[in-house]
């Protein structure tokens, strides 16, 4: 049985002032799974990701057309809430961003900002976002230790916890482990795995072997243009679009 359409995308073109970043891209990303975004440094990966919690709002002069939907709802519309759709539509960035206070502090942030005041509430959902970023165990004893004082992966995990603590549907994560060494990553990788259960997961990765490994679906982008979408066993077997086959085998890129 497929899964349900999470995130519809219909003709989405973006610009940065005259320079057009995303033409017409048209996808659709199944709930509880793995998409990876693949394509060379440029390529409008990253950008797409961001249009998907509505971050490219805080670039000047850019202006976005087509539809976004998710469960149905077009997020470009004028009565969407965008500090809800950023609780609904979390992100985990390139390099751990965690904030220069205590691990509970970064975990329980969210919640406050979204009126959590309840001690014991609050406690709850620290640790129920570390033991599903596969973290508390090692952290548990330093809770109230800078979080800044974490090794890398760690950190990244933290910010996994801290997007998770709100509650989301979808995860977005651009590279997430592209700053990480083969262990580090290989349990971000693990821990993509599991939360996939719960979440929907669209990760922009330059690393082939990674979204093969991680990834239900993958789609390849070159120059703003989606060239192609589908499973990610097709898409590295046999590639509809020779530009996809020369990237993926390293002709370029």
């Amino acid at each position: 049985m497929e899964n349900a359409v999470k995130i519809s995308v219909k003709n989405l073109n973006l610009y940065y002032g005259d320079l057009q970043a995303l033409k017409e891209v048209n996808i659709e990303i199944s709930e509880n799974s793995v998409t990876a975004l693949i394509g060379p440094s440029g390529c409008g990966k990253s950008t797409f990701l961001k249009t998907l919690n509505r971050m490219n709002d805080l670039i000047p002069n850019t202006k976005i057309t087509g539809e976004v939907l998710l469960d149905g709802n077009d997020i470009y519309a004028g009565d969407c809430d965008v500090i809800e759709l950023r609780k609904n539509i979390g992100m985990v960035f390139q390099k751990p961003n965690p904030f220069p206070m205590s691990v509970f502090d970064n975990v329980a942030y969210g919640p406050r900002v979204h009126g959590e005041r309840n001690k014991r509430a609050l406690q709850e959902t620290v640790e129920r976002s570390l033991k599903a970023a596969a973290l508390w165990d090692e952290v548990k004893d330093r809770l109230s230790k800078p979080a800044l004082g974490l090794s890398g992966g760690q950190q990244q995990r933290l910010c996994i916890a801290r997007v998770l603590a709100v509650q989301p549907e979808v995860v977005l994560m651009d590279e997430p482990t592209s700053s990480l060494d083969p262990i580090s990553t290989g349990k971000i990788e693990d821990l993509m795995d599991e939360l996939k259960k719960k979440y929907t997961i669209i990760i922009v990765t330059h690393n082939m072997q990674q979204a093969a490994r991680i990834s239900e679906r993958t789609a390849f982008f070159l120059l703003g243009d989606l060239i192609e979408e589908g499973d990610t066993i097709d898409i590295f077997k046999t590639p509809r679009d020779k530009r996809t086959e020369d990237y993926i085998t390293g002709r370029f890129g």
